[in-house]
């Protein structure tokens, strides 16, 4: 019987685990980490300035105009709502599937889930250009006569679809924090931490009923989470393919965006993983150079069904016969935006290609560089479909160019500043490995060293 390597490394024994992934929570972080969070912090400030600008000013500020009435907002929004579907594959499906190797990378990407969500979830608000009226979103009984959302609306879908994706994904990776956070909460020395830690770990005990009823509660979350990595891109995707424009119009956009979404997400959380493991040395134990394996795996097999997706698109435009939907696609790929199409063609198709060879797909560097150009390539698939569907309509008259301005540069590097903050925190005040469930990988891992493999 062939004998996996083990999930953790470095004979850790259970004190070993719990000191070292407790150790980044309770010790003070390095210049490293201080250096990395201003420059994030700093982004977000850039983001929290331009959000102000443009409120204040108008959305005459950025690149949307006539005939491209969808920008940079829409795009990004894409983007990060993408960005954050690995988190759930990862912890819901993988563990429903009993995968043992999700356990060292979970909780970070959980945590990548719900950031990258609050992070979208900004720029539909930005998008509408009066985001202090965003509450009219919200179907309640109002006193403005019988005025309610319009629910036939794929815009009005996302408020329901990314919500519920944000309120689940958010119950699930704190339910699944909790056994970690009473650790925690029994180290601390400081009173005023072991109280704030003890009302977070909702007086866990550690007791078999309490095992019992968080086993439960994680078994149905998982359940419940699961059909939201399908549905919610697929609504979003809806976005543009319930419209009659050329280009949107077509029924391959619910699973093409979800494989695309897991696509760049795995890119996203292999990006995670290599500069957690930069910066915390000792976590190489947990996040193995197998873990980030696997991941490659995926990306590359998403990445060739993103690449079917793109060849099949071109296929039914050609077989349609219908003239303006071939047009739709000859204009993508050599009109006079056909950079755009060319970079994400070679980031999301070509590159990944390189994790067919074992020695690639365990390189860090050579990970983190495909992992870095597989979200360029994202962000410009999505760039691709919004921009060069809009900026040359059925009339010539109507033709226009699309000039991203400062403002949306920085917007889109703000959200980048955004999403670094929240996952540095993140990482510093809570456990960002699940020790209850490294622990028992140990104890397999032991047992199948002992009898032989067997």
């Amino acid at each position: 019987m062939i004998q996996r390597e083990p999930l953790v490394t470095g004979n850790k024994t259970y004190q070993d685990i719990s000191n070292d992934i407790c150790s980044v929570v309770e010790t003070k972080p390095g210049t490293g980490w201080w250096k990395i969070f201003f420059v994030a912090k700093g982004g977000f400030l850039i983001h929290l300035i331009t959000i102000f600008i443009i409120c204040a000013v108008g959305m005459g500020l950025q690149a949307v105009s006539h005939p491209i009435g969808w920008g940079t907002d829409i795009i990004t929004f894409v983007f990060w709502v993408g960005i954050g579907h690995a988190g759930t594959l990862i912890s819901a499906i993988l563990f429903l599937f009993r995968q043992k190797w999700r356990t060292g990378i979970n909780r970070a990407a959980e945590a990548m889930t719900i950031f990258a969500v609050m992070v979208a979830g900004l720029f539909p608000l930005i998008h509408t250009g009066r985001p202090w009226l965003a509450f009219w979103l919200i179907p309640y009984p109002n006193q403005r006569g019988p005025l309610w959302v319009n629910f036939r609306s794929p815009l009005l879908w996302d408020v329901f679809a990314v919500s519920t994706y944000l309120t689940v994904s958010l119950v699930f990776w704190y339910v699944g924090m909790v056994p970690d956070i009473a650790t925690i909460r029994d180290r601390a020395k400081n009173k005023v931490r072991k109280l704030i830690y003890g009302v977070m770990s909702l007086g866990w005990r550690g007791t078999n009923r309490d095992w019992q009823h968080y086993e439960s509660a994680y078994l149905i979350l998982a359940g419940l989470a699961t059909p939201l990595v399908l549905s919610v891109h697929s609504i979003v995707s809806f976005d543009f393919a319930v419209s009659m424009l050329p280009g949107w119009h077509t029924t391959i956009f619910p699973p093409y965006f979800v494989a695309g979404a897991i696509f760049s997400g795995f890119a996203m959380v292999v990006t995670l993983m290599v500069l957690i493991r930069i910066a915390f040395p000792h976590m190489k134990h947990y996040v193995t150079v197998n873990h980030l394996e696997v991941m490659n795996k995926i990306i590359m097999t998403t990445g060739m069904m993103v690449g079917y997706a793109y060849a099949s698109e071109f296929f039914i435009a050609w077989y349609s016969g219908v003239e303006y939907e071939k047009y739709a696609f000859i204009n993508r790929a050599f009109g006079p935006m056909w950079w755009s199409y060319w970079i994400m063609a070679t980031c999301n198709v070509i590159i990944p290609q390189v994790f067919w060879f074992k020695a690639a797909r365990r390189s860090i560097p050579i990970m983190f560089v495909v992992s870095i150009f597989v979200n360029i390539g994202m962000w410009f698939e999505r760039f691709v479909i919004t921009v060069t569907s809009l900026h040359r309509d059925f009339l010539p008259a109507n033709w226009g160019p699309f000039k991203m301005t400062l403002y949306d540069f920085g917007l889109l590097i703000g959200s980048f500043g955004m999403f670094f903050t929240l996952f540095l925190i993140f990482i510093r005040v809570l456990p960002m490995v699940a020790m209850s469930e490294v622990k028992p990988m140990l104890k397999v891992g032991k047992e199948k060293n002992h009898h032989g493999g067997h």
